[in-house]
């Protein structure tokens, strides 16, 4: 059950909503039950996973966002659209940073980056994220 948990509060954090995994990652390793490379694999899956929704809803925003009820102006649209071209897909090593993280990963779905650079780029933020944690954890850093 803990993984399960772990995942999804993995999964979650990835997404727009404000959740925390790091937390919980913390706490599994110092209960010790499970190896740290599954607690590792999980967290890495289930924030990838959560990244995924996130381009895939940039996709599929095109569709609403002259809607009264869309959350994002124009302009912040432009914006940020801006900014992602400007960088590109290495912006995407930004994925596992709080607050601009999630923006980066829908952004680069409304822009239709290439799933298979969108999957490597974010699996590789995310799955160093989590081994800073436990590097941290380890008193290494």
């Amino acid at each position: 059950m803990s993984l399960f948990f772990l995942f999804i509060s993995a999964f979650g954090a990835a997404t727009l909503l404000p959740l925390q995994s790091e937390a919980v990652l913390i706490g599994l390793l110092l209960q010790n039950e499970h190896a740290v490379w599954v607690l590792i694999v999980v967290a890495s899956l289930g924030n990838i996973l959560g990244s995924c929704v996130n381009w895939y809803l940039g996709i599929q925003v095109e569709k609403y966002k002259d809607k009264k009820w869309f959350p994002v102006s124009e302009q912040n649209m432009q914006k940020a659209k801006k900014t992602y071209q400007k960088y590109g897909y290495w912006s995407l090593l930004l994925s596992w940073v709080p607050i601009i993280g999630d923006p980066i990963t829908l952004i680069a779905g409304l822009l239709k980056e290439s799933f298979v650079r969108f999957l490597l780029m974010v699996s590789i933020a995310k799955i160093g994220r989590y081994l800073f944690i436990y590097l941290i954890f380890l008193g290494v850093i």
